[in-house]
């Protein structure tokens, strides 16, 4: 039907009507070009980039590649000039200044580098009948079954007494051993089966399987055991109390990968939030920054409230935004609270995505959708937006007129359905320092789960968005 034979109820509706629409019926060939080779870029950094450290590890490579210099060894700073602070490898602040004040405000996009996991406890190792097993906690929101029967990898650090640190990571290359942690063969399993879903598996059962060959010699009590922590000392030089002073985490062993014959989703392990970490910070790097000093928060402990030194609670960040001030020589007392009174920020974390098998947890009307573009979600929080934040309507309307003005695809949905779920970001952190804050990330299948889908649509469209708002702001 052309526009000539439309009536003109149907000239008002597409006029009027907010109708939805997948992105990748508006991209060009040379849209999906470009697409694919941004996502094929981020799986490459994702499967390098597991935990937090790594990540730290790999973006510190990719900023001083750029010309990013640490905050630390400059004692000044000018428009133009791009510095960062990495806190305790864990967490890490991003800036380029820009041609106005600091006091004027900053532009933040502000994602997380946490993810659900298995940590080991401090004391791990043992042994029971004829098997070691290291012994763990599970760190954030998890489904305890998904983790049974799959392959994992041992990543982290060891700090033995004398300051010596030990990295490790066993399990990604192909001549790696893995781990698992066992599950019951159905022909036992009625018992555990009858039981609710979420208590077929014991969070204290979650002990990963890694050796079954004894240490030769019959006066030895837990000869399993004694040969893991012979191969470990001979690898690492390490003991078993060394483990005390360690930070070892389990992370799925499963590469990301391209999903669906068309390609057109990326499959992985960490995509919450480190497809928004990944797309805030290749923004902050190729932002043609000139009006307000642009900064990018890569942050810990957002999984488990982003408490600790390393997460959004600690004052960290304010110590970064103060060096700023001081070194570009604009501070005086005070100064900081109206820098952030004045800032506005994207908090980048992914969303759920609408998925219609399970439809029934979803108001649809207000879901967002895979390959639909960069989803905001105005308002955080539970049962009655409790505990979360609520974005202000000028600051939406803004934040709507650039990315309609670089015909960039968004949408504004909700984590489902009233009183069935909810959940938080950094958002409110944020924006209890006077920040203009609303929550902007990638819609995500299978979210917390050690296998995550994301469009390839909607990762470039987060990119776009960041980018547009450090440019634009």
């Amino acid at each position: 039907m052309d526009n000539k034979e439309k009536t003109e109820g149907k000239k008002l509706e597409e006029e009027l009507f907010n109708n939805k629409k997948s992105g990748w019926e508006k991209s060009s060939e040379e849209d999906k070009k470009i697409i694919l080779k941004f996502s094929d870029e981020y799986i490459k950094f994702l499967n390098k980039s597991k935990t937090e450290r790594e990540f730290v590890k790999s973006a510190k490579a990719v900023l001083d590649a750029n010309g990013y210099k640490d905050i630390k060894t400059v004692e000044s700073i000018k428009a133009g000039d791009k510095v960062y602070c990495i806190n305790r490898e864990k967490s890490m602040y991003i800036a380029v200044i820009g041609n106005k004040k600091l006091e004027e405000g900053l532009n933040l996009v502000g994602a997380h580098i946490d993810s659900p996991r298995l940590d080991l406890k401090p004391n791990a190792l043992y042994e029971d009948s004829g098997f070691a097993y290291f012994n763990t906690h599970y760190y954030g929101g998890i489904k305890t079954y998904q983790w049974t029967t799959i392959p994992l990898s041992l990543h982290g650090v060891i700090v033995k007494t004398n300051g010596e640190k030990i990295e490790v990571n066993i399990g990604e290359e192909e001549s790696d051993p893995i781990f698992t942690i066992t599950d019951l063969l159905p022909h036992l399993a009625r018992e555990q089966m009858q039981k609710k879903l979420g208590e077929g598996i014991d969070g204290e059962d979650l002990n990963l399987l890694i050796g079954n060959i004894p240490y030769n010699d019959e006066a030895v009590g837990e000869k399993v055991k004694l040969n893991i922590m012979k191969i470990l000392n001979e690898k690492y030089g390490i003991k078993e109390a060394d483990f005390l002073s360690s930070e070892l985490e389990l992370v799925p062993a499963f590469k990301a990968r391209s999903l669906g014959f068309d390609g057109s989703m990326v499959a992985g392990y960490g995509q919450d939030d480190k497809v928004c970490a990944y797309t805030s910070l290749r923004a902050v790097m190729e932002a043609n920054v000139q009006n307000k000093t642009a900064v990018c928060i890569l942050s810990d402990k957002e999984e488990v409230g982003s408490m600790g030194n390393t997460g959004m609670m600690s004052e960290v960040f304010d110590h970064f935004v103060s060096e700023l001030l001081n070194k570009s020589g604009e501070n005086r007392p005070d100064l900081l609270k109206k820098v952030f009174c004045n800032s506005s920020m994207l908090s980048a974390d992914v969303g759920t995505a609408y998925d219609p098998i399970y439809a029934s947890v979803s108001d649809r009307t207000n879901s967002a959708f895979a390959s639909y573009g960069v989803s905001f979600d105005k308002y955080t929080g539970s049962r009655g937006k409790a505990g979360g934040s609520d974005a202000n309507a000028e600051f939406i309307g803004k934040i709507r007129g650039i990315l309609e003005k670089n015909n960039i695809s968004y949408q504004i949905s909700e984590l489902g359905r009233v009183d069935v779920g909810g959940g938080g970001t950094i958002a409110y952190i944020l924006a209890n320092k006077g920040i203009e804050v609303i929550d902007c990330g990638v819609p995500v299948l299978s979210m917390h789960s050690p296998y995550e889908v994301t469009s390839k649509f909607d990762v470039y469209s987060a990119y776009r968005t960041y980018k547009a708002f450090y440019e634009e702001m």
